[in-house]
């Protein structure tokens, strides 16, 4: 049997839960599936940046987060040979140009999400399926027309909608199977997630980046343990498994000697997840009945934690563009062309500073070519520390900020 929507979001990510709701308040029937059973996931993004907490306040939303758990990061710094450190991005400084939120909340995604879906489910024309787990687009005549997807206990159902919206990452299924191939940036690195214990009351609220010999790594400080970023060369998994957690434990100590006290911690290596780092992005973002935003369209780099904030973005320049036509059921490709017109300079400015950072900063450090920062940089950075102010705009606000639209607002 099918069923009708008139816009069906694949993926309930920060991307597709955010487009969901807004396209509900635009009176649009969007129905979002997940094949997960919930949103608990180890590892996932979990920056709320500035930016965002404005769209939540739009929509009304605002109180609701501010009583969520969350760590308040207010810089991103670098370690100096000197033991001090170089503030690179002062998020303090955005707050002299009146913005509401200076600084990137971390909070678990699952929480964020969970505030969306609750959210949504007031809208009366929002349905989330939960252990939904799409397997095929619906195409008549080269159209997509919706989509196939199998539910918990196997049985396979059929969504018709005048839209689909890809929301399901990286490795989209909905975007390989209309044809659409993302264009590949090389990338020199992968990262490795794990979590150490954090003490009350014990370290700064910051991104803090550690170099040491060929090590990278980054940590995230949430309310009682420290997410840790590892950053190696790419393909250097299998030799870290094979090596053992015992030579790995030693890597981070000797990494984040603050933190060698409770490296014990890691008792196996499956506790350490393996983040295959890709950077690429779709030339055309839309195929006839379909739409890719978020990573779907453009995978980040984690460098920056700014993949959510796009995703984020795009969900609200594209509801933006597409409620008044599906309000008329008429999607042409004209109107999805122009979701990626109006997102593809962020995107493209933002990759274009990753694959900086790569290049500059990160990639000489874990092939043993520098120890840290290139040294005009941080001079620079001691001589003239208003110039955070840049990184942290890029990084808290981006480079084409989207507000509420009037329809979402409340």
């Amino acid at each position: 049997m099918s069923e009708r929507t008139s816009c069906v979001v694949i993926g309930a990510g920060p991307a597709g839960m955010v487009l969901g709701l807004l396209l509900a308040r635009a009176g649009i029937e969007v129905t979002v599936l997940e094949k997960h059973a919930d949103f608990l996931r180890d590892f996932r993004g979990d920056t709320v940046h500035p930016s965002t907490m404005r769209l939540l306040d739009d929509l009304g939303l605002g109180e609701r987060f501010a009583r969520l758990p969350q760590t308040k990061v207010t810089e991103v710094a670098f370690p100096s040979g000197d033991g001090g450190r170089i503030v690179v991005g002062d998020l303090k400084r955005l707050g002299r140009f009146g913005h509401p939120y200076p600084y990137i909340a971390i909070t678990p995604q699952w929480d964020f999400l969970n505030l969306l879906a609750d959210a949504a489910a007031e809208e009366p024309t929002f349905t989330l399926r939960m252990r939904s787990e799409v397997t095929e687009l619906v195409k008549e005549r080269g159209q997509v027309k919706g989509v196939r997807y199998r539910t918990e206990d196997g049985t396979t159902h059929t969504l018709l909608a005048d839209l689909t919206v890809a929301c399901d990452g990286r490795w989209s299924l909905a975007r390989e199977q209309a044809g659409l191939r993302p264009k590949e940036v090389s990338v020199p690195i992968d990262v490795w997630w794990f979590r150490l214990d954090r003490k009350p009351g014990e370290g700064p609220d910051r991104l803090q980046p550690h170099m040491r010999g060929t090590k990278f790594g980054i940590t995230i400080p949430r309310r009682d343990y420290y997410q840790v970023a590892y950053v190696g060369r790419k393909g250097l998994d299998a030799e870290l498994r094979r090596r053992g957690v015992d030579a790995f434990r030693r890597d981070v100590a000797e990494l984040v000697p603050e933190l060698a006290d409770r490296v014990g911690e890691l008792t196996t290596m499956d506790q350490v997840k393996h983040l295959d780092v890709r950077l690429n992005r779709l030339e055309r973002w839309h195929a006839d009945g379909l739409l890719c935003i978020g990573d779907a369209a453009h995978a980040m780099s984690p460098i920056g934690g700014v993949g959510i904030n796009l995703a984020v973005q795009d969900a609200v320049g594209a509801a933006r563009l597409l409620a008044a036509p599906l309000r008329r059921g008429r999607i042409d490709e004209r109107t999805l062309a122009a979701v990626r017109r109006r997102r593809i300079v962020p995107t493209l400015i933002v990759q274009t500073l990753q694959r900086m950072l790569h290049r500059v900063v990160v990639s000489p450090v874990v092939d043993g070519r520098r120890p840290g920062p290139p040294k005009p940089f941080t001079t620079l950075m001691r001589r003239a520390p208003w110039l955070s102010t840049v990184p942290a705009f890029i990084v808290g606000v981006g480079p084409r900020p989207e507000r509420a639209p009037a329809f979402a607002r409340r």
